[in-house]
Protein backbone atom coordinates (compact mmCIF):
# COMPACT_ATOMS: atom_id res chain seq x y z
CA UNK A 1 0.00 0.00 0.00
CA UNK A 2 1.07 3.45 -0.46
CA UNK A 3 2.50 5.79 1.97
CA UNK A 4 1.23 9.50 2.53
CA UNK A 5 2.63 12.19 5.26
CA UNK A 6 0.10 14.58 5.69
CA UNK A 7 1.10 17.78 7.00
CA UNK A 8 -2.03 20.09 8.81
CA UNK A 9 -1.54 23.79 8.93
CA UNK A 10 -2.74 26.02 11.86
CA UNK A 11 -6.08 26.79 10.01
CA UNK A 12 -7.14 23.63 9.31
CA UNK A 13 -6.48 22.54 13.24
CA UNK A 14 -7.72 26.46 14.98
CA UNK A 15 -10.62 24.62 17.19
CA UNK A 16 -12.74 21.61 16.97
CA UNK A 17 -14.82 21.34 13.96
CA UNK A 18 -11.39 21.46 12.03
CA UNK A 19 -10.25 18.60 13.93
CA UNK A 20 -12.96 17.05 12.35
CA UNK A 21 -12.52 18.16 9.15
CA UNK A 22 -9.15 16.40 9.49
CA UNK A 23 -9.94 13.47 10.91
CA UNK A 24 -12.24 12.75 7.96
CA UNK A 25 -9.43 13.14 5.14
CA UNK A 26 -6.94 11.15 7.04
CA UNK A 27 -9.68 8.16 7.45
CA UNK A 28 -10.85 8.31 3.93
CA UNK A 29 -7.37 6.91 2.54
CA UNK A 30 -5.84 4.81 4.74
CA UNK A 31 -2.21 5.06 3.39
CA UNK A 32 -2.28 8.67 5.45
CA UNK A 33 -0.52 7.28 7.97
CA UNK A 34 1.70 9.79 9.35
CA UNK A 35 0.07 13.78 10.13
CA UNK A 36 2.05 16.75 11.12
CA UNK A 37 0.00 19.01 13.22
CA UNK A 38 0.76 22.65 13.36
CA UNK A 39 -0.33 24.84 16.49
CA UNK A 40 -4.55 25.95 16.29
CA UNK A 41 -4.56 29.04 14.23
CA UNK A 42 -6.63 32.26 13.83
CA UNK A 43 -10.40 31.19 13.95
CA UNK A 44 -11.21 33.96 12.81
CA UNK A 45 -9.67 37.38 11.65
CA UNK A 46 -9.47 39.14 14.66
CA UNK A 47 -8.57 35.75 16.38
CA UNK A 48 -4.54 35.36 17.64
CA UNK A 49 -2.64 32.43 16.68
CA UNK A 50 -1.44 30.46 19.63
CA UNK A 51 1.92 30.54 18.68
CA UNK A 52 1.21 33.81 18.85
CA UNK A 53 -0.04 33.91 22.85
CA UNK A 54 2.55 31.46 23.68
CA UNK A 55 5.31 33.76 22.80
CA UNK A 56 3.48 36.84 24.84
CA UNK A 57 2.87 34.70 28.02
CA UNK A 58 6.25 33.58 27.78
CA UNK A 59 7.72 37.09 27.01
CA UNK A 60 5.40 38.13 29.96
CA UNK A 61 6.71 35.67 32.67
CA UNK A 62 10.24 36.60 32.01
CA UNK A 63 9.56 39.94 32.76
CA UNK A 64 7.80 39.17 35.89
CA UNK A 65 4.69 40.02 35.34
CA UNK A 66 1.68 37.88 35.89
CA UNK A 67 0.94 35.44 32.97
CA UNK A 68 -0.99 33.65 34.59
CA UNK A 69 -4.19 35.08 32.75
CA UNK A 70 -2.86 34.58 29.33
CA UNK A 71 -1.71 30.88 30.29
CA UNK A 72 -5.07 30.38 31.16
CA UNK A 73 -6.73 31.67 27.99
CA UNK A 74 -4.14 29.55 26.04
CA UNK A 75 -5.34 26.35 28.17
CA UNK A 76 -8.79 27.45 27.32
CA UNK A 77 -8.10 27.28 23.51
CA UNK A 78 -6.97 23.35 24.10
CA UNK A 79 -9.58 22.82 26.66
CA UNK A 80 -12.41 24.24 24.11
CA UNK A 81 -11.02 21.88 21.21
CA UNK A 82 -11.16 18.59 23.89
CA UNK A 83 -14.50 19.17 24.73
CA UNK A 84 -15.80 19.82 21.55
CA UNK A 85 -14.21 17.00 20.16
CA UNK A 86 -15.92 14.95 23.47
CA UNK A 87 -12.58 13.65 24.19
CA UNK A 88 -12.21 12.09 27.55
CA UNK A 89 -8.55 13.19 28.03
CA UNK A 90 -7.00 15.57 30.42
CA UNK A 91 -3.96 18.48 29.47
CA UNK A 92 -3.58 19.13 33.04
CA UNK A 93 0.04 17.78 34.05
CA UNK A 94 0.97 18.58 30.71
CA UNK A 95 0.13 22.71 31.26
CA UNK A 96 1.30 22.43 34.73
CA UNK A 97 5.10 21.67 33.28
CA UNK A 98 4.82 24.19 30.93
CA UNK A 99 4.10 26.68 33.72
CA UNK A 100 6.64 25.65 35.41
CA UNK A 101 8.92 25.59 32.71
CA UNK A 102 8.14 29.41 31.52
CA UNK A 103 8.77 30.18 35.41
CA UNK A 104 12.06 28.77 35.11
CA UNK A 105 12.82 30.19 31.84
CA UNK A 106 12.81 27.14 29.61
CA UNK A 107 13.48 29.11 26.21
CA UNK A 108 11.05 31.25 23.48
CA UNK A 109 11.51 28.42 21.38
CA UNK A 110 10.39 25.61 23.93
CA UNK A 111 7.39 28.11 24.49
CA UNK A 112 6.70 28.42 20.78
CA UNK A 113 6.74 24.86 20.30
CA UNK A 114 4.38 23.79 23.03
CA UNK A 115 1.31 24.78 20.53
CA UNK A 116 2.16 21.39 18.28
CA UNK A 117 3.04 19.73 20.82
CA UNK A 118 -0.46 19.72 22.62
CA UNK A 119 -2.56 20.13 19.31
CA UNK A 120 -0.12 17.10 18.58
CA UNK A 121 -1.48 14.97 21.74
CA UNK A 122 -5.44 15.96 21.37
CA UNK A 123 -5.22 14.55 17.59
CA UNK A 124 -3.24 11.57 18.38
CA UNK A 125 -6.16 10.63 20.99
CA UNK A 126 -8.71 11.89 18.33
CA UNK A 127 -7.36 9.24 15.84
CA UNK A 128 -6.15 6.65 18.00
CA UNK A 129 -2.75 7.01 16.39
CA UNK A 130 0.52 7.16 18.41
CA UNK A 131 2.55 10.12 19.69
CA UNK A 132 5.83 11.04 18.34
CA UNK A 133 7.70 13.61 20.15
CA UNK A 134 9.57 15.64 17.39
CA UNK A 135 12.37 16.63 20.41
CA UNK A 136 12.58 12.64 20.20
CA UNK A 137 13.33 12.62 17.02
CA UNK A 138 14.27 15.71 14.52
CA UNK A 139 17.92 16.64 15.98
CA UNK A 140 20.01 19.82 15.36
CA UNK A 141 23.61 20.10 15.61
CA UNK A 142 26.00 22.18 18.04
CA UNK A 143 25.34 25.05 14.73
CA UNK A 144 21.87 24.80 15.62
CA UNK A 145 21.22 23.86 12.20
CA UNK A 146 19.30 20.22 11.37
CA UNK A 147 20.94 17.27 11.17
CA UNK A 148 19.15 15.55 8.65
CA UNK A 149 20.74 12.23 8.12
CA UNK A 150 20.34 11.37 12.15
CA UNK A 151 16.96 13.00 12.01
CA UNK A 152 16.20 10.75 9.27
CA UNK A 153 17.42 7.77 10.80
CA UNK A 154 15.14 8.06 14.19
CA UNK A 155 12.19 8.84 12.18
CA UNK A 156 12.26 5.88 10.38
CA UNK A 157 13.57 3.52 13.69
CA UNK A 158 10.74 4.87 15.68
CA UNK A 159 8.09 4.79 13.10
CA UNK A 160 8.59 1.49 11.91
CA UNK A 161 8.07 0.27 15.41
CA UNK A 162 4.29 2.34 16.17
CA UNK A 163 2.99 2.54 12.71
CA UNK A 164 0.23 5.13 12.29
CA UNK A 165 1.54 8.33 14.05
CA UNK A 166 1.13 11.84 14.86
CA UNK A 167 4.36 14.19 14.82
CA UNK A 168 4.18 17.51 15.63
CA UNK A 169 5.60 19.92 13.59
CA UNK A 170 7.90 23.00 14.14
CA UNK A 171 10.49 21.77 16.81
CA UNK A 172 13.06 19.49 17.39
CA UNK A 173 16.33 19.21 20.03
CA UNK A 174 19.46 20.61 20.63
CA UNK A 175 22.19 18.17 21.39
CA UNK A 176 21.78 19.59 25.05
CA UNK A 177 18.13 18.07 25.15
CA UNK A 178 16.73 21.91 25.23
CA UNK A 179 14.12 22.67 22.33
CA UNK A 180 15.13 23.96 18.93
CA UNK A 181 12.25 25.58 16.74
CA UNK A 182 12.39 25.80 12.97
CA UNK A 183 11.84 29.30 11.41
CA UNK A 184 8.05 30.08 11.84
CA UNK A 185 6.32 27.98 9.33
CA UNK A 186 8.32 25.13 9.74
CA UNK A 187 5.87 22.56 10.41
CA UNK A 188 6.17 22.16 6.98
CA UNK A 189 9.80 21.27 7.04
CA UNK A 190 8.90 18.70 9.46
CA UNK A 191 6.59 17.16 7.31
CA UNK A 192 8.94 16.94 4.45
CA UNK A 193 11.39 15.40 6.71
CA UNK A 194 9.30 12.54 8.17
CA UNK A 195 7.97 11.96 4.05
CA UNK A 196 11.43 11.92 3.01
CA UNK A 197 12.36 9.60 6.16
CA UNK A 198 9.72 7.00 5.46
CA UNK A 199 10.16 7.01 1.37
CA UNK A 200 6.33 8.15 1.48
CA UNK A 201 4.70 8.02 -2.23
CA UNK A 202 3.48 11.68 -1.36
CA UNK A 203 3.59 14.59 1.08
CA UNK A 204 0.39 16.19 1.52
CA UNK A 205 0.20 19.65 2.93
CA UNK A 206 -3.27 21.06 4.20
CA UNK A 207 -3.71 24.85 4.37
CA UNK A 208 -6.67 26.90 4.15
CA UNK A 209 -6.17 26.89 0.25
CA UNK A 210 -6.36 25.00 -3.13
CA UNK A 211 -3.05 25.41 -3.88
CA UNK A 212 -0.91 27.91 -5.60
CA UNK A 213 -2.27 30.47 -7.04
CA UNK A 214 -0.94 32.36 -10.37
CA UNK A 215 -0.52 35.38 -8.59
CA UNK A 216 -1.68 36.93 -5.14
CA UNK A 217 -5.29 37.02 -4.92
CA UNK A 218 -4.88 40.59 -3.05
CA UNK A 219 -3.74 42.39 -6.35
CA UNK A 220 -6.00 39.64 -8.94
CA UNK A 221 -9.33 38.49 -7.65
CA UNK A 222 -9.90 34.75 -8.10
CA UNK A 223 -6.52 34.59 -9.90
CA UNK A 224 -6.58 30.84 -11.90
CA UNK A 225 -4.80 28.20 -9.87
CA UNK A 226 -1.53 26.31 -10.59
CA UNK A 227 -2.44 22.71 -11.34
CA UNK A 228 1.96 21.75 -11.44
CA UNK A 229 4.68 23.89 -11.02
CA UNK A 230 7.97 22.17 -10.78
CA UNK A 231 10.49 22.50 -7.81
CA UNK A 232 12.45 25.09 -9.55
CA UNK A 233 9.49 27.30 -10.41
CA UNK A 234 8.29 27.22 -6.79
CA UNK A 235 11.92 28.03 -5.52
CA UNK A 236 11.97 31.01 -8.33
CA UNK A 237 8.58 32.30 -7.02
CA UNK A 238 8.77 31.51 -3.43
CA UNK A 239 11.93 33.89 -3.48
CA UNK A 240 9.85 36.61 -4.86
CA UNK A 241 7.75 36.18 -2.55
CA UNK A 242 4.63 33.63 -3.20
CA UNK A 243 3.92 31.94 0.06
CA UNK A 244 2.00 28.66 0.75
CA UNK A 245 4.85 26.45 1.82
CA UNK A 246 8.09 26.84 3.87
CA UNK A 247 10.71 27.46 0.79
CA UNK A 248 13.40 25.12 3.10
CA UNK A 249 9.99 22.23 3.25
CA UNK A 250 11.44 21.70 -0.26
CA UNK A 251 14.65 20.32 -0.17
CA UNK A 252 14.25 16.57 2.16
CA UNK A 253 11.86 15.46 -0.53
CA UNK A 254 13.04 16.86 -3.69
CA UNK A 255 16.01 14.85 -2.64
CA UNK A 256 14.13 11.79 -2.43
CA UNK A 257 12.36 12.53 -5.52
CA UNK A 258 8.60 12.78 -3.37
CA UNK A 259 6.19 15.39 -5.34
CA UNK A 260 4.12 17.02 -2.72
CA UNK A 261 0.20 18.16 -3.29
CA UNK A 262 -0.90 21.13 -1.70
CA UNK A 263 -4.41 20.24 -0.41
CA UNK A 264 -7.42 22.33 0.91
CA UNK A 265 -8.64 21.07 4.32
CA UNK A 266 -11.96 23.05 3.49
CA UNK A 267 -12.48 21.89 -0.10
CA UNK A 268 -10.57 18.64 -0.34
CA UNK A 269 -11.80 17.08 -3.37
CA UNK A 270 -10.50 20.08 -4.95
CA UNK A 271 -7.20 18.88 -7.00
CA UNK A 272 -4.53 21.07 -5.84
CA UNK A 273 -1.12 22.06 -6.86
CA UNK A 274 1.57 18.90 -7.54
CA UNK A 275 4.88 19.81 -6.93
CA UNK A 276 7.02 17.78 -8.91
CA UNK A 277 11.09 17.36 -9.99
CA UNK A 278 10.20 17.50 -13.46
CA UNK A 279 7.38 18.27 -15.79
CA UNK A 280 6.82 18.92 -19.50
CA UNK A 281 5.76 21.80 -21.50
CA UNK A 282 3.03 19.91 -22.75
CA UNK A 283 0.94 20.46 -19.86
CA UNK A 284 1.04 23.94 -18.72
CA UNK A 285 -1.90 25.69 -19.35
CA UNK A 286 -1.15 29.06 -19.84
CA UNK A 287 2.73 29.71 -20.98
CA UNK A 288 4.06 31.12 -17.67
CA UNK A 289 3.26 29.46 -14.63
CA UNK A 290 3.20 32.03 -11.86
CA UNK A 291 4.01 35.83 -11.25
CA UNK A 292 5.49 37.34 -7.71
CA UNK A 293 7.67 40.13 -6.81
CA UNK A 294 8.03 42.48 -4.14
CA UNK A 295 8.69 46.31 -3.60
CA UNK A 296 11.59 48.45 -1.95
CA UNK A 297 14.62 47.97 -3.87
CA UNK A 298 17.52 50.01 -5.21
CA UNK A 299 19.69 49.87 -8.39
CA UNK A 300 23.89 51.40 -8.00
CA UNK A 301 24.45 52.46 -11.63
CA UNK A 302 28.36 52.54 -12.14
CA UNK A 303 29.77 54.28 -15.54
CA UNK A 304 33.16 54.08 -16.59
CA UNK A 305 34.76 53.62 -20.25
CA UNK A 306 36.45 50.61 -20.97
CA UNK A 307 35.07 49.33 -17.70
CA UNK A 308 34.64 45.91 -19.91
CA UNK A 309 38.27 45.36 -20.38
CA UNK A 310 39.36 46.11 -17.30
CA UNK A 311 40.15 42.92 -15.26
CA UNK A 312 39.00 42.39 -11.99
CA UNK A 313 36.30 45.44 -12.28
CA UNK A 314 33.30 43.29 -11.19
CA UNK A 315 35.18 41.50 -8.25
CA UNK A 316 35.81 44.53 -7.34
CA UNK A 317 32.51 46.04 -7.01
CA UNK A 318 30.90 43.02 -5.72
CA UNK A 319 33.73 43.18 -2.72
CA UNK A 320 32.27 46.43 -1.81
CA UNK A 321 28.82 45.42 -1.21
CA UNK A 322 30.06 41.97 0.59
CA UNK A 323 32.31 43.94 2.60
CA UNK A 324 29.01 45.98 4.12
CA UNK A 325 27.07 42.96 4.32
CA UNK A 326 25.07 43.84 1.53
CA UNK A 327 23.60 40.60 -1.19
CA UNK A 328 22.67 41.46 -4.62
CA UNK A 329 19.93 40.42 -6.13
CA UNK A 330 20.79 41.37 -10.20
CA UNK A 331 23.10 42.30 -11.61
CA UNK A 332 22.13 43.69 -15.38
CA UNK A 333 25.20 45.02 -17.35
CA UNK A 334 26.59 46.91 -20.74
CA UNK A 335 29.67 47.81 -21.69
CA UNK A 336 30.60 50.57 -19.93
CA UNK A 337 27.93 50.18 -17.27
CA UNK A 338 26.94 48.25 -14.51
CA UNK A 339 23.77 47.91 -12.13
CA UNK A 340 23.49 46.24 -8.78
CA UNK A 341 20.04 45.86 -7.38
CA UNK A 342 19.75 45.61 -3.89
CA UNK A 343 17.32 45.55 -0.88
CA UNK A 344 17.08 49.37 -0.31
CA UNK A 345 16.65 48.87 3.88
CA UNK A 346 20.32 47.52 3.47
CA UNK A 347 21.57 49.99 1.62
CA UNK A 348 20.10 52.29 3.44
CA UNK A 349 21.83 52.03 6.29
CA UNK A 350 25.01 52.16 4.68
CA UNK A 351 24.86 54.29 1.67
CA UNK A 352 27.27 56.50 1.77
CA UNK A 353 30.10 54.40 2.78
CA UNK A 354 28.82 51.88 0.07
CA UNK A 355 29.47 54.83 -2.46
CA UNK A 356 32.87 56.12 -1.29
CA UNK A 357 33.86 52.66 -1.19
CA UNK A 358 33.10 52.16 -4.56
CA UNK A 359 34.76 55.46 -5.50
CA UNK A 360 38.16 54.35 -4.08
CA UNK A 361 38.11 50.51 -5.70
CA UNK A 362 36.61 51.36 -8.64
CA UNK A 363 37.32 54.94 -9.81
CA UNK A 364 34.06 55.25 -11.57
CA UNK A 365 32.96 57.95 -13.99
CA UNK A 366 29.59 58.49 -12.19
CA UNK A 367 27.39 56.54 -9.89
CA UNK A 368 23.57 56.97 -9.71
CA UNK A 369 21.05 55.26 -7.67
CA UNK A 370 17.83 54.76 -8.29
CA UNK A 371 15.56 53.96 -5.05
CA UNK A 372 12.02 53.17 -6.68
CA UNK A 373 12.31 49.72 -7.81
CA UNK A 374 9.93 46.93 -7.71
CA UNK A 375 10.42 43.41 -9.31
CA UNK A 376 8.26 41.02 -10.76
CA UNK A 377 9.32 37.90 -11.57
CA UNK A 378 7.63 36.13 -14.55
CA UNK A 379 8.58 31.97 -14.38
CA UNK A 380 7.16 29.34 -16.39
CA UNK A 381 8.94 26.66 -18.10
CA UNK A 382 5.95 26.77 -20.76
CA UNK A 383 8.04 29.73 -21.84
CA UNK A 384 10.51 27.58 -23.53
CA UNK A 385 8.47 26.33 -26.11
CA UNK A 386 6.85 29.47 -26.72
CA UNK A 387 8.59 32.61 -28.76
CA UNK A 388 8.16 36.25 -27.98
CA UNK A 389 7.54 36.04 -24.55
CA UNK A 390 9.64 39.08 -23.31
CA UNK A 391 7.78 41.26 -26.22
CA UNK A 392 4.45 39.98 -24.57
CA UNK A 393 4.99 41.30 -21.57
CA UNK A 394 6.70 44.66 -22.71
CA UNK A 395 3.63 44.87 -25.15
CA UNK A 396 1.60 44.90 -21.61
CA UNK A 397 3.38 47.19 -19.52
CA UNK A 398 3.48 49.58 -22.85
CA UNK A 399 -0.23 49.42 -23.07
CA UNK A 400 -0.60 49.98 -19.34
CA UNK A 401 2.07 52.81 -19.79
CA UNK A 402 4.64 51.47 -17.19
CA UNK A 403 7.88 51.99 -18.29
CA UNK A 404 10.74 49.26 -17.34
CA UNK A 405 13.40 49.94 -15.41
CA UNK A 406 15.06 46.88 -16.11
CA UNK A 407 15.07 43.58 -17.55
CA UNK A 408 16.92 40.03 -16.22
CA UNK A 409 16.20 36.69 -17.91
CA UNK A 410 17.96 33.36 -16.91
CA UNK A 411 19.86 31.31 -19.44
CA UNK A 412 17.44 28.64 -18.58
CA UNK A 413 14.72 30.66 -19.64
CA UNK A 414 12.74 29.38 -16.71
CA UNK A 415 12.08 33.19 -15.96
CA UNK A 416 11.89 36.77 -16.76
CA UNK A 417 12.48 39.69 -13.64
CA UNK A 418 11.47 43.18 -14.88
CA UNK A 419 12.16 46.65 -12.66
CA UNK A 420 9.62 48.99 -12.51
CA UNK A 421 8.64 51.66 -10.26
CA UNK A 422 7.16 50.73 -6.85
CA UNK A 423 4.24 52.86 -7.69
CA UNK A 424 3.04 51.04 -10.72
CA UNK A 425 3.85 47.65 -8.79
CA UNK A 426 0.10 46.55 -8.81
CA UNK A 427 -1.01 47.80 -11.81
CA UNK A 428 1.74 45.56 -14.15
CA UNK A 429 1.17 42.23 -12.11
CA UNK A 430 -2.33 42.68 -13.28
CA UNK A 431 -1.13 43.72 -17.02
CA UNK A 432 0.81 40.78 -16.94
CA UNK A 433 -1.50 38.48 -15.69
CA UNK A 434 -4.42 39.72 -18.37
CA UNK A 435 -2.13 39.01 -21.05
CA UNK A 436 -0.79 35.71 -20.38
CA UNK A 437 -3.98 34.64 -18.38
CA UNK A 438 -7.03 36.49 -18.67
CA UNK A 439 -6.63 36.51 -22.51
CA UNK A 440 -6.37 32.49 -22.96
CA UNK A 441 -9.51 31.68 -20.84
Amino acid sequence: MATKVVKFGGSSLADANQFIKVANIIKADPSRKYVVPSAPGKRSSKDTKVTDMLYACYDTAVRGGDFIPMFNEIKKRYTDIIDGLGLDISLDSEFETIKHSFMARAGRDYAASRGEYLNGKILSSYLGFAFVDAAEVIYFGENSKLDLEQTCRAVKERLDKVGNAVIPGFYGSMPNDTVKTFSRGGSDITGSIVAAAMNADLYENWTDVSGFLVCDPRIVPNPEPIQTITYHELRELAYMGAGVLHEEAIFPVRKAGIPINIKNTNKPDDPGTMIVEQAGCDDCKFTITGIAGHRGFAAITIEKDMMNSELGFGRKVLEVFENHGISFEHMPSGIDTMSIVVRLDELAECEEDVIKSLRDAVSPDKIEIDRDIALIAIVGRGMKSQRGTAARIFAALAHAKINVKMIDQGSSELNVIVGIGNEYFEAAIKAIYAIFVSERL
